[in-house]
């Protein structure tokens, strides 16, 4: 029996990361946001293409979502099932088999597992996306310098989510392999901070 709940917490996480909010409202708006942009359905891709009302509803469902999966697979089969959600969530997101394996990069989703598993990591985690970002202006190098961190930062002050944060960081930072030949390559988009009129 508690394999049958584990098995359904992880299913239950799957399915939660394929909801894609980008890609609700690009439809709603006419538009197919894996066709547009970078053709990435994530927060930065969003903002891009549909504009900033859009972006922040994707980047806190994204973030929500996250959280509901670990926080969720913790009442249905306890702590260790809820630290498997975390990753069942982010690939679910990643990999969404409900929009034919075609999701986006799962920063925001990962941010959100953390923020159930260890708030303070993830603020933490967060704090070197902004920096990177401040500095750089590549939300990409942002995002995945902070999964680099995370590895680090995770065996000192969350070892029991070192293995399930792993897996999510190393598949992040596969996801961003393009951008990283960007970034090497004096390529990458950079994001402008001055305010547009």
């Amino acid at each position: 029996m508690d394999n049958l709940y584990l098995v359904l917490a992880v299913v239950i996480a799957y399915l939660l990361g394929n909801i894609s909010p980008s890609t609700i409202l690009a439809k709603m708006a006419g538009k197919d946001i894996k066709k547009e942009g970078s053709g990435n359905a994530g927060t930065t891709n969003a903002l891009r293409v549909l504009g900033k009302k859009a972006a922040l509803i994707t980047l806190v469902i994204d973030i929500g979502k996250g959280v509901v999966a670990v926080l969720l697979g913790g009442v249905i089969a306890g702590p260790e099932t809820a630290m498997i959600c975390a990753p069942a969530v982010f690939i679910g997101h990643v990999w969404p088999v409900l929009l034919k394996f075609k999701g986006g990069k799962g920063v925001a989703t990962a941010f959100g597992t953390l923020l159930a598993v260890n708030w303070q990591l993830a603020l933490i985690c967060l704090g070197i996306v902004i920096v990177v970002v401040v500095l750089t202006r590549m939300v990409s190098l942002g995002s995945v310098t902070a999964a680099v961190c995370f590895v680090v930062l995770a065996h000192f002050m969350e070892p029991g989510f070192f293995w399930p944060g792993l897996v999510m960081a190393v598949i992040l930072i596969f996801k961003h392999r393009a951008n990283i030949g960007r970034i090497i390559r004096g390529e990458e988009n950079r994001i402008s901070f001055k305010k547009q009129t």
